[in-house]
Order: structure tokens, then sequence, then C-alpha cells
């Protein structure tokens, strides 16, 4: 397998900034306890294509609520590559637990963004049969996976990225 990315985590800084922004009854002392334990993504086994992205939070979901999660993670990953997040696939099957943006892609450059490539996560309970979701603090949520990407011939895009959601179409 060629390697081609590396997951960090954000500062401490950004992530209780972020983390107390999505959560705004939380103390900051709390923030810093949930950075200090997060875990980085990782593969269940050698032949997983998923990188398992893990809660930092217990947290339920009645059918159609939400909930925003700072994850407190980055990635860098080089040029021609992208990550696309995906629900895991127990989770979207037995609860319709989706992403709020259907598949969450990832590209290289938005790890030198000026948020330090941060990446959130927005999950919906999206059941149609009436069924909660409880996640524990630990338990992966998502998984992402590296996929290679072509741009075409004529391609004379020279922008260069400074933010976060919707920032490549800002300006435009």
């Amino acid at each position: 397998m060629k390697r081609i990315a590396r997951f960090e985590k954000v500062s401490q800084k950004r992530f209780v900034e972020d983390w107390l922004k999505a959560f705004p009854k939380e103390k900051e002392e709390q923030a810093v306890l949930i950075y200090q334990g997060l875990k980085q993504p990782q593969r269940a086994t050698r032949g997983s294509a998923g990188y398992d992205f893990f809660s930092p939070l217990d947290f339920a979901l009645a059918p159609q609520e939400s909930i925003q999660i700072p994850t407190g993670m980055r990635v860098k990953i080089e040029p021609g590559w992208v990550l696309a997040l995906f629900p895991r696939s127990g989770l979207g099957f037995k609860y319709r637990l989706q992403l709020n943006n259907t598949v969450g892609i990832i590209d290289s450059d938005y790890y030198g963004s000026d948020n330090e490539g941060h990446l959130f996560i927005k999950l919906t309970n999206d059941s149609l049969e009436g069924k909660s979701v409880q996640i524990q603090a630990g338990e992966g949520i998502v998984q992402g996976i590296f996929l290679p990407f072509g741009i075409t011939e004529e391609d004379a895009c020279e922008e260069v990225r400074n933010g976060g959601f919707g920032s490549t179409t800002k300006g435009k």
C-alpha cells in the first residue's frame, strides 16, 4: 500500500475554541480533558480500507436529531488524493445515521487552512423506524477512505484555499 497521508491533532487552543462553539454549556477544563484523550483515526484490520474516527463524547440521538462534533483531528494528504468520510456501515444500516453532507470530502489543501484543517463531523439520526442511537466515547462513528483523483487536461486552476466549509467557492 502507498502511504499518502498522516493524521495529526489540531492545537489544543483550536480544539477548545471549536469545542466550546459546538457545546457552549461545556467548560474549558472539560474540553481540555477531551482533547488530551483524543484517539487518532485508525483501521480495524489489515484489510480495512476505512480509518475509523472515534467519538470524543457520549451522546444519544433520537430520530431526526443532529450533532456536530469537532474531532480534534486534521490530515496531511499528498496532492492527488482526497479523504472521503462515510458513516460506519453498521450505524448507517441499523439507524440510518448519516453525515449531513452525505459524504465528507477532505481536500489535500484543507490541511493548511486558517482553522488548522480541523475536521468536523455532523451526524443526523435519520431513522424511519423510530430508533434512537446511543454512542459511547471511543466508539467509531465514521470512516475515512483515501482515494486518488484526477483533473481535466485543460484545468488551469491556481486558486489557494483559506477556510473551511464552502471556502472553495467563496468570492467566485
